[in-house]
């Protein structure tokens, strides 16, 4: 369930935070760990932070997937949804901003550990930034407006009314259940080829049927 992902995605920031304190300790020579290279101790723990970072929000879409949040406020919708972005840059702008005040450690090192946090958070919020957010309203309309299951393939990005769908046709596997699961499975938009044979309006559809890229399981 939503709430299920959400205290996972909590418990990994808080975690990923842990690191960046870990690797600023390392940089200004407060934990010296002897079996490698007090460089490399630095770099690991930026690693760790950015795994927990992204695995973090990604439990985080999911959540939002599951349970959505309302667009009436449109802040507070792009800031709930994004979450993981603004984990991200906490999790790595402070330890740059940081990394280039201190006067104590050798340039090589400052500028190593500069480029390895930039690096990392570019990285981390380009994979927590949600590009593809539904909202309660988005997800309502789709239930009313669909009594029946839903069809998707494996590495579709829509759901679909019809398992005959002309943009199925070269997927061997479906999935089929509500749309509640489909919209959960990151299946957000409707096919608009099934919206208009279906003639259903008013959920949230590719825009342009003639532009539809057929759905592959390659």
């Amino acid at each position: 369930n939503a709430t299920g992902f959400r205290v996972g995605a909590i418990a990994l920031w808080v975690v990923a935070l842990a690191f960046e304190v870990l690797a600023y300790l390392v940089l200004i020579g407060k934990i010296n760990l002897n079996f490698m290279p007090s460089l490399w101790q630095m770099i690991s723990f930026l690693v760790l932070d950015l795994i927990c970072v992204i695995v973090g929000s990604q439990f985080w879409k999911k959540a939002n997937h599951i349970k959505p949040a309302s667009e009436k406020n449109k802040t507070l919708f792009w800031l709930w949804n994004n979450m993981g972005l603004i984990v991200a840059v906490v999790c790595f702008f402070p330890f740059v901003i940081l990394a280039l005040t201190n006067k104590e450690a050798d340039k090589k090192t400052k500028a190593i550990a500069t480029v390895v946090a930039v690096i990392a958070l570019l990285i981390g919020g380009v994979a927590s930034y949600d590009f593809d957010p539904v909202s309660v309203e988005e997800q309502q309309a789709a239930i009313e407006a669909i009594a029946n299951d839903v069809y998707w393939s494996p590495f579709g990005k829509v759901y679909h009314t019809h398992d005959d769908c002309q943009s199925l046709n070269q997927s061997d596997e479906l999935t089929y259940g509500t749309v509640e699961q489909a919209i959960a499975a990151n299946r957000t938009r409707l096919c608009a080829f099934c919206a208009k044979k279906d003639d259903i309006s008013g959920v949230k559809t590719d825009q342009n049927v003639d532009e539809i890229e057929l759905e592959t399981t390659e």
